[in-house]
């Protein structure tokens, strides 16, 4: 499977929150309840960089599949080595195996970029994402129950964690 990751630039937004967005009514994967503008998530896109917290569109077969971000945890200094994956793909392709490329490159690159630990914030109904966490050999490192209230049904949330340098 030919997948490469390239840094996104502002222009790739729409296509980012477009993706974003097409998880929402599943209650899955984001704990937004509505779609998402591009405005509103301009400062999160200018919150990423290449050297520290990257944003990768991921390419599968020279198209456009999804997006891949390292988000800062907690936004103090002694946290700077830990980071949440977030990996989003286009509806075509999901559960084909690109997320575990997603998450291969992720582990790779985290030593080059001083990170040391990885997290997850998965729903706990979110099956398929957990299976893929836990098949890189990600651990549960925390269960927040029923902190997440989805059109009336309290859910989940799992933290999972794996050490990467």
């Amino acid at each position: 499977m030919p997948v490469d990751f390239i840094t996104a630039s502002i222009e790739d937004l729409p296509k980012i929150v477009a993706t974003y967005n097409s998880t929402v009514a599943s209650r899955l994967v984001t704990a937004d309840l509505e779609p998402v503008s591009v405005e509103s998530k301009v400062a999160w896109f200018k919150a990423h960089s290449p050297e520290k917290r990257p944003l990768w569109l991921v390419i599968l077969n020279e198209k456009y599949a999804g997006w891949m971000s390292f988000n800062s945890f907690y936004g103090r200094p002694a946290y700077d080595g830990t980071v949440e994956v977030s990996i989003y793909l286009e509806e075509d392709v999901r559960g084909k195996g690109l997320g575990k490329a997603c998450l291969q490159k992720a582990i790779d690159i985290s030593p080059s970029l001083k990170i040391h630990s990885l997290l997850g914030f998965i729903f706990g109904h979110n099956k398929p994402s957990l299976k893929l966490f836990y098949q890189f050999e990600f651990e549960k490192w925390a269960h927040l129950p029923e902190v997440a209230n989805m059109d009336g049904i309290m859910r989940d949330l799992i933290i999972l964690g794996k050490k990467v340098g």
